[in-house]
C-alpha cells in the first residue's frame, strides 16, 4: 500500500484507536509498581502516541501532498532523476510522450470539448537530458472545431519543496479553477504544465544551473517550452508564457522571469522567498562560482542587471508568513527598476500552505492571464 493511500491512512486510525481504547482498558491491570507494569504502561503510551502521531503525519500529506511515495519519503526515489543520453539521441519518440489521460475534477463525463483533459506526460529536456514527470491541462477550447488553428497561452506551475505534480491537480485545483474562471470569462483559456522543480530528486536543485551537475535553470527556460511546443498548439511569439509557482516553487517562478523575460513575460511568487538557500537538501549549489551564486540571489539581480521586461507577482500574509517584510522590500525594489512591473496579492493572515494558496490562486491565474498573448 503506497505512502498516500487510503487504506494506510485508515489502517493508521484504527491502530491509534484500538491502541487508546486497550491502554484505558488495561491501565487497571498496570497500575502495580513492579518492572513489567511499569513496562507495559510505558509501551502502551509510546505505542498510542505513535500511532496517533502517524496519523496525523499521514493525514497531513494527504492534504498538502509533501511526499509521494515512501521511498520519497525516505530519500530513496530513483526513477525520476537525471538521463543522460550518450548517444546524442533522446529517443524516436520525441521530448514529450503522453503516458495517460484523465478528466478534469466536477468535469463529470463530459467529452473534452466540453470538460477539458488533462494529460500525464513524461518530459525529456533534448540539451540537459533532465527526464521528470508533468501534468497538462488542456482547456475545452482546444478540442473544439472553431479553435482547431489557434494557438493557446501557456503556463508552467510549480509546487514547492518537495512537493509532487498531483498535488497541483487534486489539492490546489489548478485546471478546475482555471476551468471556471475561463467559463465566467474572467481569464482566457490556457494551458497549464504541472510539474515540481524537484526534476533530479530526491535534490532540492532550486532551479539552479549546477556547476558539474543538473543544468535546472536550462531546463525550464529551454528544454521544457520547447517539448511542450512540439506537441501542443501553444503560443510561440514572445508573451505568450508564464510561469507560477508556490514556495520553492515560487521562488523559481520569480527568478525565471527575470532571468528569461524573452520566455515567460510574467512569473508569479505565492509565499516565494529570494534568494536560493544552501542546506542538506540543496548540497553544494554553486561550487564556489561566484557568478552562479550571485545569478540565484534576486536581490543582486535588481542591482546589478539590466532590469528584465517582464511583469511579477509576489503574495504573502500580514500575519503568518515570514517573507512579508521580504516581500514589501522586494515590491519596492522591484518598483525602483523603472521597467519591470510587479504585483502584490497580501492576505490578512495566511501560512505557508495550500489553504492560503487555494485563496490566493484565482487571482493569480487571472493576473496572469491578463499578460500573456495566444498568438
Amino acid at each position: 500500500m503506497g505512502l498516500t493511500s487510503n487504506k494506510v491512512l485508515v489502517l493508521a486510525v484504527l491502530s491509534a484507536v484500538l491502541l487508546f481504547v486497550g491502554t484505558v482498558w488495561l491501565w487497571p491491570r498496570l497500575a502495580r509498581r513492579n518492572w513489567r507494569a511499569v513496562g507495559g504502561r510505558v509501551g502502551l503510551l509510546l505505542a498510542t502516541q505513535l500511532a496517533l502521531f502517524l496519523s496525523l503525519g499521514l493525514a497531513a500529506n494527504q492534504a498538502f501532498g509533501f511526499y509521494a511515495s515512501w521511498a520519497d519519503l525516505f530519500g530513496q526515489e530513483t526513477d525520476q532523476g537525471v538521463v543522460v543520453d550518450h548517444t546524442g539521441r533522446v529517443g524516436s519518440g520525441g521530448p514529450l510522450q503522453v503516458i495517460d489521460t484523465r478528466r478534469v475534477k466536477d468535469a463529470g463525463s463530459f467529452p473534452p470539448r466540453s470538460g477539458g483533459r488533462i494529460q500525464q506526460v513524461e518530459i525529456t529536456g533534448r540539451t540537459t537530458h533532465i527526464a521528470t514527470r508533468a501534468y497538462v491541462y488542456l482547456p475545452p477550447e482546444y478540442f473544439q472545431s472553431r479553435y482547431r488553428t489557434r494557438t493557446f497561452p501557456a503556463a508552467v506551475v510549480l509546487t514547492g519543496y518537495p512537493g509532487t505534480a498531483l498535488a497541483l491537480v487534486d489539492k490546489l485545483q489548478y485546471p478546475r479553477t482555471a476551468s471556471d474562471l475561463a467559463k465566467d470569462g474572467r481569464m482566457q483559456p490556457m494551458i497549464l504544465v504541472m510539474l515540481r522543480p524537484t526534476v533530479a530528486p530526491p535534490r532540492d536543485t532550486e532551479c539552479v544551473d549546477i556547476p558539474g551537475g543538473p543544468q535546472t535553470e536550462s531546463f525550464f527556460a529551454r528544454d521544457l517550452p520547447d517539448a511542450v511546443l512540439a506537441h501542443y498548439r501553444v503560443g510561440k511569439k514572445p508573451g505568450s508564457w508564464g510561469i507560477i509557482g508556490d514556495s520553492t516553487g515560487g521562488y523559481c517562478a520569480l527568478k525565471l522571469a527575470m532571468h528569461h523575460p524573452g520566455v515567460y513575460a510574467a512569473g508569479a511568487g505565492l509565499s516565494a522567498y529570494y534568494d536560493a538557500p544552501v542546506d542538506p537538501t540543496t548540497g553544494d549549489l554553486f561550487h564556489g562560482d561566484r557568478r552562479v551564486r550571485d545569478r540565484a540571489n534576486l536581490w543582486w539581480y535588481l542591482k546589478h542587471m539590466p532590469a528584465p521586461d517582464t511583469s511579477l507577482l509576489v503574495t504573502s500574509s500580514k500575519i503568518g508568513e515570514s517573507n512579508h517584510k521580504d516581500t514589501l522590500k522586494f515590491i519596492e525594489r522591484v518598483k525602483d527598476t523603472g521597467l519591470t512591473r510587479i504585483s502584490s496579492i497580501i492576505l490578512e493572515s495566511g501560512g505557508h500552505n495550500f489553504n492560503t494558496w487555494r485563496r490566493e490562486i484565482p487571482a493569480t491565474l487571472q493576473w496572469i492571464s491578463g499578460r500573456l498573448s495566444d498568438r
